[in-house]
């Protein structure tokens, strides 16, 4: 059944405490792994008929996470998953214990994800750099950096987003203040660097604040294109006041091919996927509510929007893309977004035909046969 972004509906929903910031799904099941605001990890499985989270348990409390866990990635058949604490914890799926802990980053971790392949790891944090592990042992391939300390405004920065490419060759890594670069993993070198300034905010009166920033990244299948989420110019910082903001680019040239902002669904783009066939694109997120939007790449309308029933942090895709899993504020949602099945018409009757008649001059039977 092919994938229908006008079809979207949601099919279930399931409460959970706490802000849920990021997910990971078992390949071919509906069985969710992600991190939450309570310092813990949990698996979700959505396929069986009373659904609970299951939490992660460390053998000590201390080898656990001490603050929000923002980063879960399934990898070399392990989670990996990383904090505001700076750890980044390898865990044991069926025992759901720790198999190593590591002092990844100085200040808070934004994100971790995993390559296509599933043998490298890349997490990025506020300390400004973004560095890939290898899965299987932990070891650091990389230490990335490309972002600067501080905004323009002499406040810290952020470094909020990374992506790897599908074929594996590259990786992106996005900043509070717009800031992009796509590094060659071979080398570990800039590939290119891009300018998005338009999603970041300074409120030089009221907060004396900055906002916004690059929250995602996403490739396209072909990796020939790089889309960024954000969110445009904030008016109320209290509430994530401002658009969506989603920007496309040709990476490599450095076009940007759409920038597309719309008021009616406000707030962050926390998460960005690319449909295999490159024809459009899912962004979700939210302000104090959320949304899901699908743009056509084609031309950067709106193919479908609506509201969810919480602000969603992480989704996945199941292997059909007919399938949405999300994780956001007390939620975890499934949606559906299959086409509905082509009607068939009705057979034709074909025409009777004529019954042969005699030849001219013939006498008919009598019986008429």
């Amino acid at each position: 059944m092919n994938a229908d972004p006008s079809a979207f509906k949601k099919n279930k929903e399931f409460s959970c405490p706490g802000i849920l910031f990021s997910m990971a799904r078992a390949p071919e099941t509906g069985r969710l792994f992600f991190g939450s605001s309570d310092f813990k990890v949990y698996e979700f499985d959505t396929a069986v008929e009373k659904p609970a989270p299951v939490a992660f348990q460390p053998q000590e409390k201390q080898q656990g996470h001490q603050s929000y866990v923002t980063g879960v990635a399934l990898a070399a058949g392990q989670l990996v998953t990383g904090s505001y604490d700076g750890k980044l914890i390898w865990w044991d799926l069926e025992q759901r214990h720790v198999v190593r802990r590591v002092d990844a980053h100085e200040k808070w971790i934004r994100n971790v994800i995993a390559s296509p392949d599933g043998k490298r790891v890349c997490s990025v944090g506020d300390d400004m750099q973004c560095k890939v592990w290898d899965a299987a042992t932990g070891a650091v391939q990389h230490v990335l950096q490309g972002h600067q300390a501080e905004t323009p405004h002499h406040y810290p920065s952020m470094l909020y987003a990374n992506a790897f490419s599908p074929d594996g060759k590259w990786l992106a890594t996005g900043d509070k203040v717009g800031h992009i670069v796509v590094w060659n993993l071979a080398d570990g070198k800039p590939a290119a660097e891009l300018e998005a300034p338009g999603m970041y905010t300074w409120d030089p009166k009221q907060r004396r604040h900055s906002i916004g920033g690059i929250r995602s990244l996403a490739f396209s299948h072909d990796s020939k294109f790089l889309a960024a989420g954000g969110i445009g110019k904030i008016g109320n910082i209290d509430h994530l006041g401002g658009p969506t903001r989603v920007e496309i680019f040709e990476w490599q040239t450095g076009k940007r091919v759409h920038l597309l902002e719309d008021e009616k669904q406000k707030g962050l783009v926390e998460q960005m996927e690319f449909h295999p066939s490159g024809q459009w694109l899912l962004a979700a997120g939210g302000d104090h509510a959320g949304y899901v939007k699908f743009y056509n790449t084609a031309d950067g309308k709106i193919i479908h929007q609506e509201k969810t029933p919480m602000h969603v942090h992480g989704f996945e895709f199941n292997e059909a893309y007919d399938t949405v899993y999300g994780v956001g504020h007390g939620k975890v949602a499934v949606w559906e977004l299959k086409a509905a099945p082509a009607k068939e018409e009705p057979a034709k009757e074909e025409p009777a035909k004529d019954k042969p008649q005699p030849d001219a001059g013939e006498k008919p039977a009598a019986n008429g046969a």
